[in-house]
């Protein structure tokens, strides 16, 4: 961010230490008291999403934001870990994998999700709607209810395609045919292949990416910041930056593994998931596999409500590391 621009560097330096903040406060905060509080979360934030439609902030078509004493707050962001503690909740208080446990998650689910992609913000949408689904199946629902879910979805993705704003339409067929329009749909994708290309395999150098820094590369500090760093650090870069997200990722899901109970295996299993699906379609769109959404990069991409969110994540599973230690301790004692 440094070599792309020094006021989103100061900016982001600002919501780095927030962070730290947030990090270290919600460490301190059993993060079991949300449990409790689970149905009043869930109510606050559907008012809340809805109240985005009202008083929310409009930048590129989208009604995402609210301004809160000038600082912009992306609520879909800072819901995530708290969703997936209510959702953790409802699953772990069920000891059935009956149908009808399968079809009132959903009804959990769909609420959020669609008031999410009506701001429209399709990238976030998909995020909660794959956990979601990834923490069900963990939770160890018969194979055949995804079937059908899939199905159900599948079947009327005609009419759901109709349903999306036409800029979204246009960014799956710039993926199908991503020559077809250069200069318009495809534009985005284009640029982004080039600017990992041309990084070779040391990259330019910090300072040195042209197509992020002369602004060809749209997005270059949120969505797009894989390409832009790729082009700084080359093939080694992005390899590199792949295996500190595979270390994290990786450490992650060993947490959840050691968690004491369903509900913090669950909790671990979401957050897993919502930081491995954040990266693997944002790293997938840059390199042209994927469609483009609005994905950013998680500790990576400019933005205080996301940098904010995945420090919180991280809290979240340190204390239920920390919980394993303990209980470790009075094992021995």
């Amino acid at each position: 961010l440094y070599s792309i621009d020094i006021a989103i560097f100061k900016q982001q330096l600002i919501f780095f230490i927030i962070s730290l903040f947030a990090y270290f406060l919600f460490l301190n905060i059993d993060y079991r008291i949300f449990k409790a509080f689970s149905t009043q979360i869930y109510i606050g934030a559907l008012l809340i999403l809805g109240l985005i439609f009202i008083i929310g902030v409009e930048a590129k078509g989208a009604v995402r934001w609210i301004d809160f004493f000038g600082v912009r707050i992306q609520f879909s962001e800072i819901l995530k870990p708290f969703f997936v503690i209510i959702f953790a909740n409802h699953l772990s208080k069920n000891d059935r994998h009956d149908l009808g446990t399968f079809l009132t998650s959903l009804l959990i689910l769909f609420p959020v999700f669609f008031l999410i992609l009506r701001q429209p913000d399709l990238g976030n949408a998909i995020i909660y709607f794959l956990t979601a689904v990834c923490m069900m199946l963990c939770y160890g629902f018969p194979k055949r209810y995804f079937a059908s879910l899939f199905a159900c979805i599948i079947i009327p993705m005609p009419i759901f395609f109709n349903l999306l704003k036409e800029y979204q339409q246009q960014r799956i067929f710039s993926f199908l045919n991503s020559t077809a329009d250069p200069f318009g749909s495809s534009y985005n994708a284009i640029q982004s292949l080039i600017s990992v290309g041309s990084g070779g395999f040391f990259g330019k150098g910090f300072g040195q990416a042209t197509q992020s820094i002369l602004r060809f590369l749209p997005e270059r500090h949120t969505d797009f910041i894989f390409a832009t760093f790729s082009e700084s650090l080359g093939f080694f870069g992005g390899v590199l930056l792949l295996l500190l997200f595979t270390v994290l990722l990786a450490r992650s899901y060993k947490i959840s593994l050691s968690a004491s109970d369903t509900f913090s295996y669950l909790v671990a299993v979401g957050i897993f998931f919502i930081l491995l699906i954040h990266a693997f379609l944002n790293m997938g769109m840059n390199l042209g596999i994927l469609p483009i959404v609005g994905i950013t990069l998680p500790l990576v991409s400019y933005g205080g409500s996301s940098l904010v969110t995945n420090f919180i994540m991280l809290s979240i599973l340190s204390e239920i590391a920390s919980e394993k230690k303990k209980s470790a301790m009075f094992e021995i004692s």
